[in-house]
């Protein structure tokens, strides 16, 4: 049985702002609070749906942050959303059904990869550029499925959704992560409706390291919208590699 102490409550409440602040800049915030809940003794399950608690938190306060910037509009994004949540939400409730571990040995490859792409690829900064493919096809085709993926396995989602929206979306970086964070919300929404059904979350937790994140999402946020890309480009990379080191560490 999990016992949460004074002390644990201190660190779990420092990973969920940490994580809100790195998430909504770059993603990757579960790279903090994932192995935070489990080093701290909460059973994987759990762990897994709390995770998804804290993020709902730190994932709506970068949304709303965003798009109070103008930077993504909601009633042209509704859509997306909902295939997101959806995503979400079939990922979660077959993530003791399906086999992840080819998934997850694939994952660090693909991760690594990105990296690589943000950090050599010239000439991506917060401009748009060619779109690729047309909204209404990659709001149903695309966005379910890293959906489904934020809620089967959950690690990288939001650089994934980053890449899609670049890459075939044709978004500058800050809007790309304007948009990732909303798509993020969604997904982590679905998958939490889910959780909260099998996963059992320790809500309670989960809620004093949502707040922390609301204040670590907002200042990530916030800092995001003025420095843009400079920002923005080396931390993705920087998340990307340690999520990937870490994903391959678990391995060995």
């Amino acid at each position: 049985m999990f016992e949460l102490t004074a002390e644990l409550a201190v660190l779990l409440i420092a990973a969920g702002f940490a994580a809100g602040f790195v998430d909504a800049i770059a993603g990757g915030g579960g790279l903090i609070t994932l192995p935070a809940l489990m080093l701290a003794g909460v059973p994987p399950a759990q762990a897994l749906a709390t995770n998804k608690v804290q993020g709902v938190f730190g994932a709506a306060t970068a949304a709303v942050s965003y798009a109070a910037r103008g930077l993504v509009d909601l009633r042209t994004q509704w859509r997306a959303a909902l295939g997101a949540g959806a995503g979400g939400i079939l990922g979660a409730a077959l993530v003791s059904r399906l086999p992840t571990d080819g998934l997850r040995l694939a994952l660090p490859v693909i991760l690594i990869g990105i990296a690589v792409f943000f950090a050599l690829k010239p000439g991506l900064d917060d401009l748009d550029r060619i779109r690729r493919m047309p909204p209404a096809l990659f709001a149903a085709a695309v966005v379910p499925l890293i959906g489904f993926y934020d809620g089967l396995v959950g690690p990288g989602a939001g650089s994934f959704y980053m890449i899609a929206f670049v890459t075939l979306a044709g978004y500058g970086v800050l809007k790309a992560t304007a948009h990732t964070k909303l798509l993020n919300l969604f997904s982590n929404l679905g998958g939490l409706l889910t959780f909260a059904l099998i996963g059992k979350p320790l809500w309670m937790l989960g809620i004093l390291m949502g707040v922390a994140q609301i204040a670590g999402a907002a200042l990530g946020a916030r800092m995001a919208a003025r420095i843009g890309s400079r920002l923005i480009k080396p931390l993705l990379v920087v998340t990307s590699m340690v999520l990937a080191a870490r994903l391959i560490w678990q391995m060995i």
